[in-house]
């Protein structure tokens, strides 16, 4: 046996010493009454934080961190709005301190998920803790509930967790799983301008009747034409850019306006007509819901999500006809570099290998998914839901991405009896998962084994600050902060899905469900007081 040298006896003294030192830490922690135990793990985190700001000051460690775009993680720090779906008012409360800083960023409390020496929580400490709160009159009659254990990958409590509910808003989590399964976080939307010259294509397409008697027929008129074909990207605009690094700005108009004047010009033209191209999506373009603030028509190509204010987020009057809308936004915009449009664009199919003139493309996937899950962005939904069925090979339309959807979370082998997915949104009363689908969808997004869903727990909103929960959890309440969570809300309906790290330190994904509510602010409340057990729990 070879002779121990002096260096490696000094370094098991030093491994001997660390590991009394960490069992003495965990015997205090685990000692520790549960109330200081939150306030260690807030300060830690506060401190951790002070430590990553000063890093970023120092250092740019590259257009991605921990699976979010900085620029999104930033807006979605500071940004305090709520959205999307049904009764999510936008909130004007200032941003907060450190501790959910360090969330947003996606990172965790110490002890983390999985950390050998926590304990695995119990399904009876569990049930002591959440059976009454379950009776909660405030909650209707259908109650539903599923943790998980990140680390042993197994349910450790659950209520009718198989039982399928409507789950409003909470379903875009399956959405965001399915699109990133099927296309990868690194996917980015295409909006193209091609060279139409040729061979015209009939105007319009099925679903999309309506935009074409807006536009009309771009036809054969013997000018050179240029067709503006939409890809799907749900978060083209046509906005100004905002100051920051233009990689993590979204795909503009105006850029693409740039690009194909100096292109045209470069061959001569100055003069053309305009057509435009959404022959990607298919079927109806209106939600079944009918026209509604919450949402625009469904369509390929569409600028600013079709709104009429300048809002980003929440609900806000829409354009009936988002292409014609975006066409002629396009169109002044060449006008303004020096191309002349002859007419009215008019909706067009773009030749079979048609040259490309220009192009833009959306942010990562995953940034997408995160703008989705953060705001309750139900345009984004529905976006991705027809991006799935595209990638599959499906029709791009509301049936045909419900296929596409359930067919890449089958493809996961993940829970689907009795789930259905009639849109992406969650605004449809159809739309059927259980509390166990929810929470394993979460399951597989926060396991280190998945890293291309890493955008679905980064996308969460955290508690009292971020997104859709930056009005529901007040001040000094226990779960601010520490719960990140989808939040799901129809009249009669309120869900909630999310992740927490315990009291001892192991990280749980959680789903509560609830139908048939009439009081929606304190169902609200009750769901938002589940999870504050669940990360206050050390429940064993």
């Amino acid at each position: 046996m070879p002779e121990t040298g002096s260096w490696q006896v000094r370094w098991q003294s030093a491994q001997r010493s660390a590991r009394a030192a960490g069992d003495a830490a965990l015997r205090r922690w685990r000692a520790a009454p549960r109330r200081t135990r939150q306030t260690w793990r807030l300060t830690a985190v506060s401190a951790a934080t002070g430590l990553a700001v000063a890093g970023g000051a120092v250092a740019v460690s590259g257009p991605w961190d921990a699976g979010q775009r900085t620029a999104e993680r930033a807006a979605a720090a500071g940004s305090g709005s709520g959205s999307g779906g049904e009764r999510h008012g936008a909130s004007t409360d200032p941003v907060r301190s450190a501790p959910p800083v360090l969330s947003a960023l996606g990172g965790s409390a110490p002890g983390g998920p999985g950390r050998a020496g926590a304990p695995l929580p119990t399904g009876a400490g569990l049930a002591e803790v959440l059976a009454p709160l379950l009776k909660d009159p405030a909650l209707g009659p259908l109650r539903t509930a599923s943790v998980r254990d990140v680390a042993a990958g197994r349910e450790v409590f659950g209520v009718r967790a198989d039982e399928p509910a409507t789950p409003a808003s909470t379903v875009k989590l399956a959405v965001a799983v399915a699109a990133l399964s099927a296309l990868g976080p690194d996917h980015r939307i295409a909006t193209t301008v091609v060279d139409g010259t040729g061979k015209s294509g009939k105007a319009g397409k099925a679903g999309q009747a309506g935009e074409a008697r807006d536009g009309g027929d771009a036809g054969d008129t013997g000018k050179h034409r240029i067709i503006l074909v939409g890809g799907g990207d749900p978060t083209l605009t046509a906005r100004a850019p905002k100051p920051g690094p233009a990689a993590d700005r979204p795909a503009n108009l105006r850029t693409l306006a740039e690009d194909t004047a100096r292109a045209l010009k470069q061959r001569g033209m100055t003069t053309v007509t305009l057509g435009y191209d959404t022959s990607a999506y298919s079927g109806p373009d209106q939600h079944p819901i009918g026209p509604n603030e919450n949402i625009a028509p469904v369509s390929a190509l569409m600028a600013d999500e079709a709104r009429l204010d300048d809002s980003e987020f929440g609900t806000a009057p829409r354009d009936a006809a988002p292409a014609v809308a975006a066409a002629r936004a396009f169109a002044g915009q060449l006008r303004e570099r020096g191309i002349t449009v002859d007419g009215d664009p008019a909706a067009a199919h773009a030749p079979r290998q048609a040259g490309e003139i220009a192009t833009v493309r959306s942010l990562p996937l995953a940034a997408l998914v995160e703008r989705m899950l953060t705001h309750s962005d139900n345009d984004i939904a529905e976006g991705l839901a027809r991006q799935t069925a595209i990638a599959a090979g499906k029709p791009a339309s509301f049936a045909g991405a419900g296929t596409a959807v359930r067919d890449a979370l089958a493809a996961r082998h993940l829970p689907l009896t009795g789930a259905v997915f009639a849109d992406g949104s969650g605004l449809d009363r159809d739309d059927r998962v259980s509390a166990g689908l929810l929470s394993r969808l979460l399951l597989d997004a926060s396991s280190d084994r998945h890293p291309e869903l890493r955008s679905v727990v980064t996308g969460l909103p955290v508690a009292g600050f971020t997104g859709t929960l930056s009005g529901r959890y007040p001040d000094k309440s226990s779960g601010a902060g520490t719960v990140r969570a989808k939040t799901g809300t129809l009249t009669g309906v309120n869900t909630l899905a999310g992740t927490v790290v315990d009291a001892d330190g192991r990280q749980l994904v959680f789903a509560f469900m609830t139908s048939g509510t009439t009081d929606p602010q304190g169902a609200q409340k009750a769901l938002d007081t589940l999870a504050s057990a669940v990360a206050e729990c050390g429940c064993r």
